[in-house]
């Protein structure tokens, strides 16, 4: 395909990105939450797109937005390739998170039914609302649906207005009574195929467009409590003190080293909240209470981490003499892609003449709900200095229209393997 028309493709993925981006609870930042009348208009103008896209629109009881192009050649079969993303945002975030992936899976069955090609297969275009888990205490709830895998009671979870899910779905016309409807026939599924923004600086240092995902690092979540003792900031001599916060900047920095030394597998952690108690000038602090995101590309570096984590806490909390505790709130587990699919999208990439190359995924993205239904695949786009969840999120047009034409050969690829036959 000529350059100048996967560049047009990119010129088409703006204007709908753009047009996304508008639909925003704040008209300076973008910020379009799960269940909002924001998440009820992008629905809507992003299944008008898959309307006029040929495809055939449905909406699931969690607000999923499909929409199908069926091949005629899957009379019997009926299986289906799932491509898509999620179009919900953070608060003051960036318009390509999410969005290009559903633009990019919409404009790509587009290009396969304009061109006449012929799949074993239908493709069903995803675009699911609660991927980010900002307004809920929840995430990766509709393709977690798709996959059957939805825990008892997490429809009674509430947003900071005492407004629960269940409530939030029946005025945005789901139905929460069907969720058990929604999961996927695994039998009649091929796989999960997402494009993303790459939301890290790896293509832009390699100088590539668009990469391969490998696999979706696993996580875990903590809350550390550093339990100390308060005293008078004047009066307590510094060789005597518990200072939970002194502790805490102790701890901080062993998980720093203990990362660091693990490198080499992917880990990385981050203590992205601490509270001080009692927070006052003139207080030793008591108590701290921070947050660690533990993340890696295998379950093995991931558990020694987290044990080198503890031991280094032992130690300190018995040289200081403050007590130290993890409670563990939330874990996901390693999620590797197909080698199928990785080998199909290597192939098509190599068809427009670009490096194939590939890389691990340390952000959770749907594709982590989808492995318990399917296989699945993934592909990164390139974005300007890694910055993700940023309004200064930024793709160039012509990596967009890259996107979009790898999509498309990629999926010929997989069709090519046989799959859905």
């Amino acid at each position: 395909m000529p350059l100048q028309s996967t560049y047009e493709l990119g010129e088409t993925a703006s204007r709908l990105i753009d047009d996304l981006s508008r639909i925003s609870a704040d008209e300076d930042k973008l910020t379009r939450l799960y269940l909002t009348p924001e998440h009820r208009k992008a629905a809507d103008l992003v299944g008008e797109w898959m309307r006029q896209a040929g495809l055939e629109v449905t909406e699931d009881s969690l607000g999923t937005v499909r929409g199908r192009l069926s091949s005629p050649s899957t009379a019997n079969s009926k299986k289906r390739l799932l491509i898509g993303s999620h179009i919900d945002t953070v608060i003051d975030g960036g318009k390509f998170d999410g969005s290009l992936g559903v633009i990019c899976a919409i404009l790509a069955a587009r290009e396969i039914r304009k061109r006449g090609m012929e799949l074993p297969f239908d493709i069903d275009v995803l675009a699911f609302g609660d991927e980010e888990g900002v307004r809920f205490p929840t995430t990766l709830l509709s393709s977690s649906a798709l996959a059957g895998t939805v825990p008892p009671g997490e429809l009674d979870a509430c947003d900071s207005d005492g407004i629960s899910v269940a409530a939030a779905l029946r005025e945005f016309g789901g139905d929460p009574e069907n969720i058990g409807g929604i999961k996927e026939d695994p039998d009649k599924v091929i796989g999960y195929l997402e494009v993303h923004i790459e939301q890290g600086p790896v293509l832009e240092n390699e100088e590539l467009p668009i990469g391969i995902v490998t696999s979706l690092a696993g996580a875990e979540r903590h809350w550390i409590t550093v339990q100390g003792e308060a005293g008078h900031a004047g009066t307590v001599p510094m060789d005597i003190r518990r200072d939970a916060l002194s502790v805490a900047a102790d701890l901080i920095g062993a998980i720093e080293v203990a990362a660091k030394s693990a490198k080499r597998d992917s880990v990385v952690a981050t203590i992205g909240s601490l509270e001080v108690s009692p927070g006052a000038v003139n207080v030793i602090p008591a108590e701290v209470k921070m947050t660690l995101d533990l993340r890696a590309a295998r379950e093995e570096p991931r558990a020694a981490a987290i044990e080198a984590i503890k031991a280094e806490a032992a130690r300190i909390s018995e040289k200081r003499g403050c007590r130290i505790e993890f409670d563990q709130f939330h874990e996901v587990k390693t999620s590797p892609c197909a080698q199928v699919f990785q080998d199909a999208a290597e192939r098509a990439i190599a068809s427009m003449n670009i490096r194939p190359h590939r890389l691990m995924s340390g952000a959770g993205h749907d594709g982590q709900a989808m492995k318990a239904l399917t296989e699945i695949g993934m592909l990164f786009v390139r974005c300007r200095n890694g910055i993700s969840h940023n309004p200064a999120e930024h793709v160039s047009v012509e990596d967009m229209g890259v996107a979009v034409e790898a999509m498309v050969r990629w999926v010929a690829e997989i069709a090519q393997e046989g799959a859905g036959a």
